[in-house]
């Protein structure tokens, strides 16, 4: 691996020298070693009985969860092929909201199953080429099993919702929760279109998780601006501002001198004018509630307290855009243009105290195109791991309002593609049959997985899923908490068919790119520490293929050794 080659007799430096390159096998080794340690991080934390991991960073901050994204985010990674299988989980949690940890260690298995083909001379480009072959005939036999789920089946939401939650520490109250995430999602979806921001999340420490509930409305994190304003309206009329209610500024820096203190007072005279003008046009339009994204003075305050109108101040825009939706008003950038049909309407608007925090909640609109989740926990870190599992939920209740397609859980998709894409690879030329035969057994394992972090005997349990799976039993999936292999669609044990194809997809395409790499050159030493020795090297030297040491030597993956 010099950096230097010979033209005739004299050197040729190519590289500087302070350049690190690996090369051919070992880059490959690297590489592979760096994803599968990323995979193996997560894997503990699969399924039913999956663990939590404790995440602390370098200022004592502290994150317990057993949500794969959430993990690999908080962990600081500095490898970049290791990278590369994070932004797998990334992609999994935009796309669909679930199923982040099954395709990072979907991910590792697939270049576990690389690896020991490559030691047998299969070219990675052959590797390729069967993985790509593989995962597109996964989706079509997938696409083929997935079962149909209609919009009006709250059920079946239900039970997409609650599989969602399984295992993660919202799971003492799936069934409460399952119910307010498809109350959610349904009051804001506008046909195919749903976007989950329109549904806010509000913390709240204090009380259990049972006692979470949903509000048809918005809840505003912020007080009434002024103690003389009223504390609640009803039928309110909502204006809804994205600037303040204050003095105008001059766009341009001026000076005035003042000589007689009639003038000074003038310029007071003309400011409270101002103000009074701009609560005039909320008087004038017959606005009860104003929420304003900038500031609003305190003399406008005072005249708004006077009027009876409730006023809050330095309303997030996200809030506003929320408001606007749940009260069917329209934001305005400038008071003179507020009409009568801008104005929002709600049933009540009050302040109120929830958890000992006073905030604004905007309730009983017409119809509620935006509410709110708020959700109650014993601790601050119960209730952020609620909120996680509640984010997974609503992905994807929403993914299956979308395509209106699921599939049985627990195991039963990755049994029945092993089994189907053997056969395929029958069919399947060359020496890319033995990369789709790597695949097949690489999806298992996810069902593998599960029964070991269910203290079950991964072997027989495969084997009583193949066995079962052989007999045309489709929807057969693991059951972790007796053992049993059973009929999942029944159990009520579902998933939109997404989170599986999208694994399949992100876990192939970050394998296969991470496979073609034949050499590694970082221009000078990359930070992450560690050696491939067990030296005392903080910067990580070149390394050797067992430690994956010259990309940063995976020194517990940057910091990682410390949180796990």
């Amino acid at each position: 691996m010099s950096q230097r080659q010979r033209m005739g007799n004299q050197p040729m430096i190519v590289l500087s020298e302070e350049s690190q390159r690996t090369s051919g096998k070992d880059a490959q080794t690297m590489n592979i070693t760096a994803g599968k340690a990323v995979a193996e991080s997560t894997r503990t934390t699969l399924g039913p009985k999956g663990m939590d991991k404790m995440l602390v960073d370098s200022s004592g901050s502290v994150v317990v969860t057993n949500d794969g994204v959430t993990i690999l985010k908080e962990m600081d990674i500095d490898h970049p092929a290791a990278n590369m299988i994070v932004e797998v989980s990334e992609t999994q949690e935009d796309e669909v909201g679930d199923g982040t940890t099954s395709a990072v260690v979907v991910a590792g298995e697939l270049l576990d199953q690389a690896e020991e083909l490559i030691d047998q001379d299969i070219h990675p480009t052959t590797l390729a080429q069967g993985y790509r072959q593989a995962a597109e005939e996964a989706k079509n036999i997938l696409s083929e099993e997935s079962i149909d789920v209609s919009p009006d089946d709250e059920e079946t939401l239900i039970e997409i919702a609650s599989t969602a939650m399984t295992g993660k520490g919202a799971e003492s109250a799936r069934d409460h929760l399952a119910e307010l995430v498809v109350d959610a999602v349904v009051a804001i979806a506008d046909g195919d279109d749903i976007d989950t921001e329109n549904v806010a999340v509000e913390k709240v420490v204090g009380g259990s998780i049972d006692n979470s509930e949903l509000v048809e409305g918005v809840i505003v994190d912020k007080e009434r601006v002024n103690d003389n304003m009223p504390y609640a309206v009803e039928d309110a009329s909502v204006a809804l501002f994205d600037d303040g209610i204050e003095v105008a500024e001059t766009e341009i820096d001026a000076e005035v001198n003042v000589t007689d203190p009639d003038q000074l007072q003038q310029f007071i005279d003309q400011e409270e004018e101002q103000l009074r003008e701009l609560v005039d046009e909320l008087v004038d339009v017959g606005a009860d509630v104003v929420f304003a994204d900038g500031g609003i003075d305190d003399m406008a305050q005072h005249y708004l307290a006077q009027e009876g109108i409730l006023a809050v101040r330095r309303s997030k825009s996200a809030d506003l855009r929320r408001l606007a939706r749940a009260t069917d008003g329209r934001v305005v950038s400038n008071l003179s243009d507020l009409t009568e049909d801008d104005l929002g309407y709600a049933g009540s608007v009050a302040q109120k105290d929830i958890g000992g925090d006073e905030r604004i909640f905007v309730e009983d609109v017409d119809d509620a195109r935006a509410v709110t989740l708020i959700l109650r926990g014993g601790t601050e870190h119960v209730v952020d791991e609620v909120e996680r599992a509640v984010d997974d939920s609503l992905g994807v209740v929403r993914t299956t309002l979308q395509d209106g397609q699921v599939l049985p859980g627990g195991g039963a998709p990755e049994t029945e593609l092993a089994l189907q894409l053997r056969d395929f690879a029958d069919s399947v030329g060359g020496r890319e049959q033995l990369a789709v035969e790597a695949f097949a057994d690489a999806l298992e394992v996810i069902p593998r997985t599960l029964a070991e972090n269910a203290g079950l005997d991964p072997i027989d349990s495969l084997v009583d899923l193949r066995s079962r799976h052989d007999a045309g039993e489709i929807g057969a999936g693991l059951d972790a908490y007796s053992g049993d292999v059973i009929d999942m669609e029944s159990e009520g044990v579902v998933e939109p068919r997404r989170v599986k194809t999208q694994a399949i997809e992100s876990a192939t395409e970050a394998a296969v790119m991470i496979l073609r790499i034949d050499d590694v050159i970082a221009a000078g030493e990359l930070k992450g520490g560690g050696t491939d020795d067990g030296g005392d090297d903080p910067a990580g030297g070149p390394g050797g293929p067992g430690g994956a040491g010259g990309m940063g030597g995976m020194g517990g993956m940057g910091g990682m050794g410390g949180a796990m």
